[in-house]
């Protein structure tokens, strides 16, 4: 685990493992469905983040990537199944982060926030376009992002 995560709370640590999935349902979900293509692509990168060269979350991503979808199951159960009425609820789960970030050494708050984007983009490009190449549908472009979370280099 990431030494400073312990300056946080529980329910702190537990909104910034849940993070990247939460990101990931946004992400996918905008469509008011969440296809295969959108799941491997999600554990493909929580389960890969090191390649990507964020080497202080390293430990983190591993922690994430570990069951993954399982993990993102159970999580996405615990919100409504229509798109219109989860979408506001991850959002605003999300928005939380805005409270913990600040917590965080600045560099490692940029890099997580880095992180989530990267994910977002990923997600949406996975699935989107034609034949599903490499671009962003216009459900997920409203969310992709992530504007519910300040940027915290900007802070």
């Amino acid at each position: 685990m990431i030494q400073e995560f312990n300056l946080l709370s529980s329910s702190e640590r537990e909104l910034m493992h849940k993070a990247p999935i939460l990101v990931c349902i946004l992400i996918a979900g905008a469509d008011g469905r969440i296809d295969q293509n959108e799941i491997r692509k999600a554990i493909e990168l929580a389960t890969n983040r090191h390649v990507a060269g964020q080497s202080r979350l390293l430990d983190f991503y591993d922690e994430v990537g570990e069951n993954f979808e399982d993990k993102l199951k159970i999580v996405l159960q615990s919100f409504p199944v229509k798109e219109k009425k989860r979408a506001p609820n991850l959002i605003s789960e999300l928005s939380q982060l805005n409270d913990i970030l600040p917590k965080l050494d600045k560099e490692l708050s940029i890099e997580f926030y880095t992180s989530l984007k990267e994910i977002a983009i990923e997600i949406a490009k996975s699935s989107g376009g034609l034949l599903g190449m490499k671009s962003v549908g216009e459900e997920e472009f409203r969310y992709i992002t992530l504007s519910m979370i300040k940027d915290p280099s900007t802070l």
